[in-house]
């Protein structure tokens, strides 16, 4: 199922041009009789400009997805573009520093230095890579997250909120193509978790990023312009300008499908990233 987003661009978002698409992407593990298939010939574009949320019951295939379009892990068949390259036929290196400079990150464990502040933090992978950050836009950045008074404290000097804001400004920091984000309000509370949500749609908004966020928490989801809605490795539904009744309805559609209940923590999602995601995400701070 092809599932190009259409137009829709609240604040100053735009949606000219598409930021990264798959094509058949197809993802399997292990062989014989015991293969398993998380992706299965997945058509998807993502539209510039704009916050996608990827939903689905677990082991439907949405941190996969994220994964093999970010290109920390390989794919089985088909292709990915990000913009107008091919990832799946890169080099290691090559991918490695396509992921340093045009790709950012947020997964639930914040992964922060705890012997670096703040701001050392936020422009390590920069530093390592030997480039200089635009003042400029740091600076939007910074204060778009409210972080100007916090930037000399370490994480243990920093709340759980804080410290994803931290992370939230160093996927920022480089002004990357995309970002993705892999339950980014899994570790935090609802108070925090509903702040981290309206920072990334600040992001989007008035700072232009794209955002592909996956959760499993319709709440969340009602803050992205498009959900995509994943079941046995395909695509099977979209939405857009979703809300969280409307989300909740949906996944109950799902076999095996199991949402966040009304009444529960409204942000938190119980997902845990594919093994591999956090060592290879330490490859995009390596210096060629």
């Amino acid at each position: 199922m092809s599932t190009p987003a259409a137009e829709h661009a609240p604040g100053l978002a735009s949606a000219d041009g598409i930021s990264a698409r798959a094509r058949g992407l197809t993802k399997a593990y292990g062989s014989g009789e015991t293969t398993v298939l998380a992706l299965d010939s997945v058509d998807v574009d993502v539209a510039r400009g704009r916050f996608t949320a990827v939903m689905g019951p677990s082991g439907s295939g949405k941190s996969t997805l994220m994964h093999c379009l970010a290109g920390l892990d390989t794919v089985s068949a088909g292709q990915v573009w990000l913009g107008d390259t091919e990832i799946t036929g890169l080099k290691d290196r090559e991918l490695t520093r396509l992921r340093r400079d045009r790709i950012g990150f947020m997964f639930q464990s914040f992964n922060l230095i705890p012997t670096l502040n703040a701001v050392e933090n936020i422009t390590l992978p920069m530093d390592i890579a030997g480039q200089k950050p635009d003042q400029k836009w740091l600076d939007e950045v910074v204060d778009t997250l409210g972080l100007r008074d916090r930037l000399k404290h370490r994480p243990s000097q920093l709340s759980g909120g804080q410290q994803q804001r931290v992370a939230c400004a160093r996927a920022l920091a480089s002004r990357p193509e995309l970002i993705f984000a892999d339950e980014p309000t899994g570790n935090l509370d609802s108070r925090a978790g509903l702040e981290v949500l309206a920072f990334l749609r600040e992001a989007v908004d008035q700072l232009g990023q794209t955002v592909v966020m996956v959760t499993h928490d319709p709440g969340a989801a009602a803050h992205s312009d498009l959900v995509l809605f994943l079941a046995d490795g395909r695509i099977v539904d979209e939405m857009e300008r979703p809300t969280a009744e409307a989300v909740l309805e949906r996944m109950r559609l799902f076999p095996g499908g199991r949402p966040q209940t009304p009444g529960s923590d409204p942000v938190r999602g119980t997902a845990q990233s594919s093994s591999g995601a956090t060592s290879r995400l330490s490859e995009t701070t390596e210096k060629d």
